[in-house]
């Protein structure tokens, strides 16, 4: 098994109700934080799960109706909190991501992704079509906005689909089936649907265990640990509830099973740095 490291990295943050995220939680506003992961892989170089905010997010919701994303769930960013500037201080040129794999269309997951011209971007191919084939309207409603990944992007784009499925070690159980984007064994993308049309998580190893990026198949570890869904008025809006819900428990089943597999959701408070 090739290993892989990795860090996690806070693109900014958004502020809504904890209710939205959590049946039965406040409707206190608190803070979300758009979190992406930067990957090393031994040969493949640098790569990154989603890009969070960026300044094309910003640019993309200053008009109408586009502006209504930020009224409903206030953004706070700036460009010290961006992927580029992050992997910067790393020592990391933009130049050097080889590759994004994007868990799925929404604005805060896709809001740096032209600042990375030169990577080669992953998707689901039913995210894509569903992307484009929407009007700005429809596409708003769901969270989408299009020209964050324009049309023109199509000609680089590489789907997750077009890789052969492969099973998935027992560990990862009752996760049965990913695809081997490297034809590696290295990480394996993961459908988690529910959330919004074409929704993938990544896993791969560390050298010490399994992680599990699950972009937002669940809001917060604590949701996974306990089962706990959103309600169903929010992910009947983005999503289909009765899917998220199924892979919700899934991902309790395999977290209560005590294998060491590292569950990281993109916007779970408690992994902040």
């Amino acid at each position: 098994m090739i290993p892989i490291a990795w860090r996690l990295l806070e693109t900014g943050y958004c502020m809504h109700p904890e209710a939205s995220s959590r049946e039965g939680a406040s409707w206190k506003a608190c803070e979300f934080p758009a979190l992406i992961a930067l990957l090393r892989h031994p040969t493949r170089g640098w790569i990154l799960f989603d890009t969070g905010y960026g300044q094309a997010f910003i640019d993309a919701t200053r008009r109408f109706p586009e502006v209504a994303y930020r009224w409903v769930t206030p953004v706070h960013w700036s460009p010290r909190n961006s992927a580029i500037a992050q992997i910067h201080a790393l020592g990391i040129e933009p130049s050097d991501i080889n590759s994004i794999l994007i868990s799925h269309f929404h604005g805060d997951h896709i809001g740096a992704l032209s600042d990375f011209p030169g990577a080669e971007p992953w998707c689901a191919h039913a995210a894509w079509i569903d992307l484009h084939a929407r009007s700005r309207l429809s596409a708003l409603a769901q969270g989408l906005l299009p020209s964050l990944a324009p049309r023109d992007l199509e000609p680089k784009l590489r789907f997750y689909e077009d890789r052969l499925p492969v099973r998935l070690p027992s560990v990862l159980a009752p996760f049965a089936e990913g695809f081997d984007l490297f034809e590696d064994g290295s990480i394996f993308a993961v459908s988690l649907p529910g959330h919004a049309i074409g929704h993938y998580g990544v896993c791969f190893r560390d050298g010490r265990r399994w992680v599990f990026l699950v972009g937002d198949a669940a809001w917060s570890i604590r949701a996974i640990n306990d089962n706990t869904p959103p309600p169903r008025w929010a992910t009947h809006v983005l999503g289909n509830t009765e899917i998220y819900r199924r892979t919700l428990a899934d991902l309790h089943a395999l977290a209560v099973r005590g294998n060491d597999v590292c569950l990281l959701p993109a916007h779970c408070r408690t992994l902040r740095s």
